[in-house]
Order: C-alpha cells, then structure tokens, then sequence
C-alpha cells in the first residue's frame, strides 16, 4: 500500500468485489479471494469489530488505531467496492435483465478457475481435505436447490437473519442475498429497509436497526472463526471453501428454466426458483457459442486477477 501502483490495483480490486456484490449469487468474497486480498480482509474485519483496535487506541492513539484496523487498505478497497456497485446497479442489471445467459456464462467460467486457483493454494491434500471439499460442495449445492423457508417478521428471526446473510456474503461462493431468500427473509427485509430509509417509519427503523446489529454479531464473530481457521487449519480451511465454490456453480449456470416467479422490493415479477437445463431445453435464446466465448473470458480473467495480487503483493 506504499504506491499508487498498488492503492490502484486495490482500489480495482473493490470495484471488481462491488460488481459482484450486485449479482445474485455471486459472492464479493470470491473476488476478495482471488486477487489475493481476503485472509487480510477478514483480519482487518476481526480487528475493527473486537478489541483489538480500541487497545491501540488506548496504547498508540490515533495513528496505532489507524494502523490496526488498517485504515488505508480499507479506504481503497471500501472506495472501490462504492464504484463497482454503482458500475453494477447502471451497468451489469442491465445485461442481467436482457442478456442473463452471457452474464452467468462469464461468471460461470470465473468460478471454475476460482475453484481450480483455491485449491491449488492447499499444499497437501490428504482424506481429511478431500472429505471437507465434497461436504463443502454438497452444502453449497444443497443451498442452490432448496426450497425456500416461510419468512418470519418477527425481531428474533430478523436479527438471525443479519447475521446468517452477512456471515455468507464473505464466504467465497455463497450469495448473502441468496441466503436470505432461502430464509424467506428477502421479501420482508428488503422492502422494510427500503421504507426505513424513506419514511423513517419506527417499526420500518426498528426492523433495520436489528437486522445491522445482527450483521454486526454476525461479522465479527465468523470473522473471527475464519481467521482461526486459516491460521491453523489453513489446508482444510482451503478445501471447504473450494467445495463451496464447485457446489455454487449450479446457481450460476447459464442455462435455467423458471419454475416459480416472486415480486421483488419494486413490485417486479422475477425469477425465484429456476432448474438448470441443457441448451436444447432451455426456454429463452441459448445463445450457444456467445455462452462459450464467455465462459474461456470469464476463466481467463481469474488468472489476469491473480497476476495483479502476485504483483501489488511484492510492492507492499
């Protein structure tokens, strides 16, 4: 973080992380991942929301706190992640809405090489390792075709909410929105924060009140888990989160049937429970050889994304 070479290359990074973060069933975390930032951005997490940055506070203070909680990566990455959302929200929607094929095709063949680069990172795979990867895939799989719950707008269930989507939104492979629509908590969050923050209604702001504070339980405590786990289950840590990435694939294949609609926060109709098909069954335009060209891009990227970490990592 010394150079304007690597506070770009973070900043793009963010970006890429905040583009993500707009499609569902694309995780942030997986950008985090392969571009070589995410061990470093789940401490930097554990140290803002535990004790660690008010003891430097109290020992170095301002610029000991600064430090710990490592406040220039953050600016960058956080900055970043601002773009790429706007990026997304203008940009990426609108492929979604008109081109989804095309779009789930570069993230298709984004998450093969992410799950092929994550577990190239295990050094030693033994019957432990490969136990964890295929229970890794089967729970994310399982994720992608489960019927969705009856929601609850109850504060308990929405305060469990904020901590099991926020929980899933750094793990590479695993959609927080997802989670939530699986809880059947989408359609009652969304729309209530949407209110919270135009009317100010006190149920709508006690409903978004709970729900950050369950983000935030949720957020420093598997935070905190995480960072155990790669510090001293780093190869079993690798191998779980490689399974997440190959059971997740089946969210995003570019080829799905609708099977069940909902009405989303702005009173559309949208895709809830999809199947995935083959080309010949698929019920829209296939879009055979654009799905395949961008696939190999999508596959390609991982390892452009890849080089970038491998270089900002030898200038910091």
């Amino acid at each position: 973080m010394n150079t304007w070479s690597s506070k770009i290359a973070l900043a793009l990074k963010g970006m890429a992380m905040g583009i993500a973060e707009v499609i569902p069933g694309v995780s942030g975390g997986t950008i985090a991942f392969i571009t070589g930032i995410y061990e470093q951005l789940i401490d930097t997490i554990k140290n803002i929301l535990g004790p660690e940055v008010f003891r430097s506070l109290a020992a170095d203070g301002l610029t000991g706190a600064w430090k710990k909680a490592n406040g220039n990566f953050l600016v960058m990455l956080l900055g970043g992640m601002a773009v790429g959302i706007i990026v997304g929200v203008l940009g990426v929607t609108h492929l979604l809405e008109n081109y989804p094929e095309l779009l789930w095709a570069f993230f298709f063949g984004l998450i093969i090489a992410s799950a092929l680069y994550i577990g190239r990172q295990v050094t030693s795979w033994g019957i432990v390792e490969i136990i964890l990867l295929v229970a890794g895939t089967a729970i994310a799989y399982y994720i992608t075709i489960a019927s969705p719950a009856q929601g609850s707008s109850s504060l308990i269930m929405v305060f469990i909410a904020g901590a099991i989507a926020i929980s899933a939104l750094i793990l590479p492979g695993i959609s927080g929105s997802f989670i939530l629509l699986l809880m059947g908590m989408y359609t009652i969050i969304i729309p209530t924060v949407k209110e919270a923050l135009k009317t100010f209604n006190t149920e709508s702001l006690t409903v978004l009140v709970v729900f950050a504070l369950g983000c935030l339980l949720g957020l420093a405590t598997f935070s905190r888990v995480l960072s155990w786990t790669f510090k001293n289950y780093h190869n079993q840590t690798l191998a779980i989160l490689t399974g997440f990435m190959i059971g997740s694939l089946n969210k995003i294949w570019p080829w799905r049937n609708v099977l069940e609609t909902r009405i989303d926060s702005k009173g559309e109709v949208v895709p809830f429970i999809e199947k995935s098909v083959l080309p010949a069954q698929y019920e829209g335009e296939p879009y055979i050889i654009g799905v395949l060209i961008l696939m190999v891009v999508g596959f390609a990227s991982v390892f452009v994304l890849e080089r970038l970490g491998n270089q900002a990592t030898k200038e910091a």
